[in-house]
């Protein structure tokens, strides 16, 4: 069967492994990178705390699995409503400053970056933590010849549908539709009854409990370490910049770009690998200033397509 397997996909079969890896690192950080498009798009926040808030439900995760499935759905519940509550509370300190300009706003969220993370480890030490997934997904399976952890391919699945979800969401949804009008006229929206501060507070919470879910889901893939909110604020920002600012779409192609340019890189160019990633993102911004997209979804009332 493995040979049967190799013979049909021919030179690409080393390279099977790696490129799965980078579907469920990319989609990964398309769920984490979500809310900081979000805290751009609608709230106009350079939010430098958004890594944080994944952190948050990464060591939640830690502390609440023990290897069951009621313990994975209480860490998922856990870890969202409390990196949904953070954001609630940032929405709040950022309120004084929320029109003015990004810097003041940057050293803002960065002051709450470093406080967050040293109370973090403060409270669950300096070292990384382990993560006790159930058994029936700690283990692999066969794919195409090779053999796979099956939480990687659940995560694929279950990270393909937030994708989806957050997409119709945004385009079919009153609440979406608010949102999007937010971003273009905030006047006219508070003309129609609608507060504007409550849309912001509402995103700020969306994206708090997009990153505290990515962070339990995740915490197998990246984290929880002392680094982890470094680590996943760096991905996400250059997942931003890639995509454009306000697109989903452009946000999923991005992040998939990234997470193959990583596993691929180091899979093909392992001396290289490190560089690969700000390569083509200087690459990129050379050739398109405005980020991958062409015409996707964007956070735009009217450009809905």
């Amino acid at each position: 069967m493995m040979l049967q397997a190799a013979r049909v996909l021919g030179p690409v079969d080393p390279y099977l492994i790696p490129a799965l890896d980078g579907v469920a690192y990319g989609l990964l950080l398309f769920v984490a990178a979500s809310g900081l498009v979000f805290c751009f798009g609608v709230a106009n926040i350079l939010n430098l705390a958004h890594g944080l808030l994944y952190a948050i439900g990464a060591y939640l995760a830690a502390a609440v699995l023990d290897g069951g499935w009621g313990s994975l759905l209480l860490a998922l519940g856990v870890g969202t409503l409390a990196a949904a509550g953070a954001g609630g509370l940032l929405a709040g300190l950022l309120a004084p400053v929320a029109r003015r300009d990004h810097l003041t706003q940057a050293l803002l969220t960065f002051g709450v970056a470093l406080a967050g993370g040293a109370l973090l480890v403060t409270a669950f030490g300096p070292d990384s933590l382990p993560v006790h997934i159930p058994a029936a997904l700690d283990r692999s399976v066969e794919v195409a010849g090779h053999r796979y952890a099956a939480y990687r391919l659940v995560f694929i699945g279950v990270a393909a549908l937030i994708a989806v979800l957050l997409w119709l969401a945004v385009a079919r949804t009153r609440a979406g539709m608010l949102v999007r009008a937010a971003v273009d006229d905030a006047d006219m929206v508070a003309c129609l009854g609608v507060n504007p501060a409550r849309i912001r507070l509402g995103v700020l919470g969306a994206a708090g409990a997009l990153a505290g879910a990515a962070g339990v889901l995740g915490a197998p893939i990246i984290g929880p370490a002392p680094t982890t909110a470094d680590t996943v604020l760096l991905l996400s920002l250059v997942v931003v910049v890639l995509g454009g600012l306000g697109s989903v779409q452009g946000t999923l192609l991005a992040a998939l770009a990234v997470g193959e340019i990583q596993s691929l890189g180091v899979a093909l160019a392992p001396t290289a690998a490190p560089f690969l990633l700000f390569a083509a993102m200087a690459l990129v911004l050379a050739v398109r200033a405005r980020g991958l997209p062409g015409r996707f979804l964007r956070l735009r009332a009217g450009s809905t397509t």
